[in-house]
């Protein structure tokens, strides 16, 4: 069968060539639909193209991270079964990971692959989100190619990272990559969708995601894989918040892949924030966290956008649950304010709301200091809401 993704590019063209922007270190996303050609199994057709990249880049002195998809679907060819939820495609993921990571080999030859799994977890925990950062830097160092996938086996629904767009921006920002290479079975972004609108123009350069852009992505997505357009632009705004350029071009499309290692591009350029995130700041706006949030008066929201730590006194309640070094939202008047690492769990908070500092120990009988987040640790979401 033919995914709707990739009968549009037999319509899609007007793209330009433009330069690639100057990197040394990249994350390369591929899709599912680039490892099946557009079939049910994996296949080398297009992504022979993009691992002949990766080798040139190589021997230019570059690095490069894969962010691979394909796992479920080579678990689907090898067992002959759809996969009909998620114990299914877990199962399938597993049978497949293997398979994909054996392709990439195959194709990169003597250079030496290495399987990530990341989940959820990985990346809301500080500490495994750093040692994640540091293997994956110890791979680069022993000139490895890493090929990342998010860890289907051990997922469930609600903590999943959902498709490997949003997780190639992460992994990005993990590595302080340079560039986000997004290969698709699309030309780039339109104004409209080609298939519906014969007026449909290329969108070749994108200064910032705005409302107005999202309106152009329609929700197309692949047979095989989780994505659509809708994600490629969430990632590409996770990457320009890390001062990370974006480009968005067809995989399938030989010439444009060969352009890729003579420096140059056809598709679309989403364009690094103009002021980068520092790192911790960049991980606390973005990793996933606790499905909970730390409600806050107003005076303690107003001492939040001004830099301030968060203290019990400004807690006005609790939903949901956490554990001490997760991942909070704070919101005043179900605005969101700020989000960042918590102290204390979400019981032990309850327990501290309206009191002072220092009636922390006598309360809790123990105590990880006076604040319940404190401001290295917090990154403001909304300072406009607490004026």
């Amino acid at each position: 069968m033919t995914s709707p993704l990739a009968q549009e590019t037999s319509v899609s063209q007007g793209f330009s060539q433009q330069p690639l922007p100057t990197w040394r270190r990249a994350v390369l996303k591929v899709g599912s639909n680039l490892l099946t050609a557009g079939g049910q199994q994996l296949s080398p057709q297009h992504a022979r193209g993009l691992a002949d990249f990766v080798l040139a880049s190589r021997a230019q002195g570059r690095e490069i991270v894969i962010v691979s998809s394909g796992a479920v679907a080579a678990g689907r060819a090898r067992m002959h079964e759809d996969a009909g939820g998620l114990v299914a495609r877990q199962a399938l993921a597993a049978l497949g990971q293997t398979r994909m990571v054996a392709l990439w080999q195959e194709l990169l030859g003597a250079i030496p692959v290495a399987q990530v799994l990341l989940a959820h977890d990985d990346l809301r925990n500080r500490r495994r989100y750093l040692n994640a950062r540091n293997t994956l830097l110890e791979l680069l160092r022993l000139s490895a190619v890493p090929v990342i996938n998010e860890n289907d086996t051990v997922a469930v629904e609600e903590l999943k990272l959902g498709d490997n767009d949003n997780l190639a921006a992460i992994v990005a920002a993990l590595v302080d990559a340079d560039l986000l290479l997004i290969a698709s079975d699309v030309d780039g972004l339109y104004d409209a969708h080609p298939l519906l609108d014969p007026n449909a123009r290329p969108v070749e350069a994108v200064a910032a995601v705005t409302p107005e852009v999202l309106a152009m992505a329609g929700a197309a997505g692949s047979t095989h894989g989780t994505g659509g357009m809708i994600t490629k632009l969430q990632a590409a705004t996770k990457a320009a918040n890390a001062g990370i350029t974006t480009v968005l071009f067809n995989g399938t499309r030989a010439e444009t892949v060969a352009l890729l290692g003579a420096g140059a591009f056809r598709g679309t350029r989403f364009a690094a924030a103009s002021s980068r995130l520092a790192a911790r700041k960049y991980w606390l706006r973005h990793a996933p966290g606790a499905d909970a949030r730390i409600r806050v008066d107003a005076g303690a929201a107003r001492a939040l956008a001004s830099g301030k730590s968060l203290l019990p006194g400004g807690i006005a309640g609790v939903d949901g649950e956490f554990a001490r070094g997760d991942i909070v939202e704070i919101v005043c008047d179900h605005v969101p304010v700020a989000r960042g690492l918590v102290q204390y769990n979400a019981g032990e908070v309850r327990r501290l709301a309206g009191k002072q500092s220092r009636e922390i120990e006598t309360i809790l009988g123990f105590s990880y200091g006076d604040e319940v987040l404190h401001r290295n640790d917090l990154v403001v979401l909304n300072e406009g809401a607490t004026a």
